[in-house]
């Protein structure tokens, strides 16, 4: 199950805690890292570690909690925003990091945050960041990051004859018609949405 920020952070101090210190950190040392004053909260945070497999907590025990599994989170790039609308200018800018799942790094993969909502009909809504494989083709219906000269969008890709056809996913935006002249960047594989 999907970790929301806050217990990915809580859940990794608690790894590198018990790492270099050879036992989890108590619910007070959970706490004062996270400038959070209620145990109350820490508590909530570690039953839902817990309702999701990642720890165990014993009763009674100052130290415990026991992990289940390693979260092996990798640190992806954060390359600026793409446009999910009309193509937007393509930013190569690094903008931080991003922590995914093993199966969603490498293969040259980085993070776009998405600008825009031509893209809502697949789930792909503004202020979502898409997790992209580095490739430079890609099948029909894919969707994928593309750039048209120097503008970069997230569309899915068609062909149809000779003509590539980047096609939004709602209906108030008309799909971009092209001759070839077209570059995949690459395919999305993933998403990830914060919640306040």
């Amino acid at each position: 199950m999907e970790l929301t920020e806050k217990q990915r952070e809580i859940l990794r101090y608690i790894e590198e805690f018990a790492g270099e210190n050879g036992a989890p950190p108590t619910i007070r040392e959970i706490g004062s890292r996270f400038s959070l004053s209620s145990t109350g909260s820490v508590r909530d945070h570690l039953k839902a570690l817990a309702a999701k497999r990642y720890i165990e907590c014993i009763p009674g025990k100052s130290r415990g909690i026991k992990l289940l599994r390693k979260t092996r989170l990798s640190s992806i790039p954060v390359a600026g925003r793409i446009v999910a609308g009309a193509p937007g200018l393509a930013t190569e800018n690094i903008d931080g990091e991003i922590e995914v799942g093993e199966r969603l790094a490498g293969r040259g993969s980085f993070a776009l945050r998405v600008k825009g909502d031509s893209m809502a009909g697949a789930g792909i809504q503004e202020g979502d960041y898409v997790i992209v494989h580095q490739q430079s083709t890609c099948e029909q219906g894919e969707i994928v990051i593309a750039m048209t000269g120097d503008e970069a969008t997230v569309k899915r890709f068609r062909r149809k004859g000779k003509k590539i056809i980047l096609e939004p996913a709602n209906p108030a935006y008309s799909p971009i018609e092209t001759d070839g002249d077209v570059r995949i960047i690459g395919k999305v594989v993933g998403l990830i949405r914060y919640y306040k």
